[in-house]
């Protein structure tokens, strides 16, 4: 299996996306502003006690409170604030980790209401982005996070994923770190770590500890809270960080700072492999060019056609996710109803397997499969929706069947799902359901050409329309598109975008960001 990663970066947000055989498997869209991002720290203030749930909300300097849970202070949370205190005392030389006071561990059954206090300070971390009405949920057990190791302040454990199977190698393993790691950390091993060597598990620890000074030297320097000491990097050296492995083929930046982001990382974690990462410079689309944009449009939305007229229909509500398995117009098989059941549910498992991860869906999911008498064929769906999970990071649980033929599926999830609506309101008559003559589009275009060249005085630009109507517009010897440059100047360029509906358009400057010059047309009947 080999797998691409495509990075598409715009002047307002950055998309992912994540390709195993020309397949898409993951997606993810982010604003370039984005507030919240999971692994980011705040040294924020307590706004508000609630004994009833035992639990606080954190101002950390954005529109919602975040949510901290008594049991999320961690058992080392006594130590950590004299250790802040401490900190804050001098604001000239750094307190060092390494004679800070050991506490008695917090009680598992203990109460906010005698922990903390309204305006306190608290050094937290984002482990969950806001979901729908609820805001981030934090925590004060502290991690940062590397490609091989995951370092913990004030946690003498060592700890190994408990995917490395060898009890060898975790043994050499726990040893080696037991003897490079400071005073009062931890670190949790990961499981890309096996078989390395001293010197890059020393190298990414140093790392990750100069992480952690820089964060506490916020919090000595600090004022005025709340104040963001930690930020998680950026979500593409993120998801490399976390899915790189050597089945890369390749990844494909269109944006230059990025691209040099991406390139200095893998150079860092693995220098035989920086080839890998290259520059797209093509005037298509960079997802058009990889056919990502028709996948993503085939691939969201409530329905989903997957395997001879077989589909699925995924609803999301605040409580869940249902998933119903239809066969469609699909004729019987030849060994009969049961056969047929089987054969459309297994290819629903496969399906809905990449859909979770496509989508991101976390919480509960219900899928209800075609119903099966036969309780082999029972066992052989569940066994191929577990097979199917392995390649999710994500963590999961799958119950087998139920009498009334459902599976329940819980999955971690960390920020809301990712849902893109493929219906949309029509760019072209803004829902009124009437447009102008199709055949004096063109007229539409040179006008807009017009004015943009001789009123505003840009003449370089590119123009995006969908497929059809640019192979129109560039067809024939002496092309619509050479009459333009021949008229207005060779600097129009012609650029399809599948993204675009059949009779709409977008302008765009040199510097790639876009020129608005949509109108809405008053259309009388």
């Amino acid at each position: 299996m080999t797998s691409e990663l495509v990075v598409d970066v715009q002047p307002k947000e950055i998309s992912i996306a994540l390709m195993e055989d020309k397949a898409l498997v993951e997606f993810q869209k982010e604003a370039r502003e984005a507030s919240y991002s999971v692994g980011n720290i705040y040294f924020g203030r307590i706004k508000k006690l609630m004994p009833g749930l035992n639990a606080c909300f954190v101002d950390v300097g954005s529109g919602k409170d975040a949510f901290l849970h008594y049991l999320d202070l961690g058992p080392q949370f006594r130590s950590f604030q004299k250790y802040l205190k401490q900190v804050q005392s001098d604001r000239k030389k750094l307190y060092p980790i390494a004679k800070a006071t050991t506490m008695p561990d917090l009680e598992k059954d203990g109460s906010i209401s005698n922990t903390l206090q309204q305006g306190q300070e608290v050094m937290v971390q984002v482990v969950k982005e806001p979901i729908s009405t609820k805001g981030p949920r934090l925590t004060c057990e502290l991690s940062f996070a590397g490609r091989y190791l995951v370092l913990v302040p004030f946690n003498e454990k060592v700890s190994v994923s408990t995917k490395i199977k060898s009890s060898g190698e975790r043994a050499r393993l726990k040893q080696l770190l037991q003897s490079i790691k400071p005073k009062h950390f931890g670190v949790i091993v990961r499981t890309v770590a096996e078989g390395k060597g001293a010197a890059e598990l020393n190298a990414e620890l140093e790392t990750l500890l100069r992480h952690w000074e820089s964060a506490i030297t916020k919090v000595q320097k600090c004022t005025k809270t709340p104040l963001l000491i930690h930020e998680e990097t950026s979500r593409t050296v993120g998801l490399l960080r976390d899915l790189f492995n050597p089945s890369y083929e390749s990844i494909y930046v269109n944006d230059e700072t990025v691209y040099h982001e991406v390139r200095d990382y893998v150079s860092l974690i693995a220098p035989d492999r920086v080839g890998i990462v290259k520059r797209y410079t093509g005037e298509l689309p960079i997802f058009d060019n990889f056919s990502i944009t028709k996948q993503i449009k085939s691939s969201f939305g409530k329905t989903i056609s997957y395997k001879r007229g077989a589909y699925l229909i995924i609803e999301h509500t605040e409580a869940l996710h249902v998933v119903d398995v239809n066969s469609g117009n699909r004729t019987k098989a030849e060994n009969g109803q049961e056969a047929n059941a089987l054969e459309v549910n297994l290819g629903a498992a496969d399906e809905l397997a990449r859909q979770l991860r496509l989508r991101d869906m976390g919480g509960i999911i219900v899928v209800d499969f075609i119903d099966m008498n036969l309780a082999e064929n029972r066992q052989k769906l569940y066994e191929r929706m577990c097979e199917n999970m392995k390649k999710d990071r994500a963590k999961h649980n799958i119950l087998p069947l139920s009498k009334f033929g459902l599976m329940q599926i819980t999955r971690q999830r960390v920020r809301p799902a990712m849902d893109i609506t493929t219906a949309e309101t029509c760019p072209v008559c803004f829902g009124k359901g009437s447009i102008q003559p199709s055949i004096l589009f063109t007229d539409t275009l040179e006008s807009k050409i017009d004015y943009l060249v001789n009123k505003v005085g840009i003449k370089k630009f590119k123009l995006h329309l969908h497929p059809y109507v640019a192979a129109y517009v560039n067809q024939g010897f002496i092309s619509m598109k050479r009459k333009w440059q021949m008229k207005y100047g060779f600097g129009i360029k012609v650029i399809p975008n599948q993204k675009l509906a059949m009779l709409q358009y977008e302008f765009y400057d040199t510097h790639g960001e876009e020129i608005d010059m949509k109108e809405e047309f008053e259309i009388k009947p």
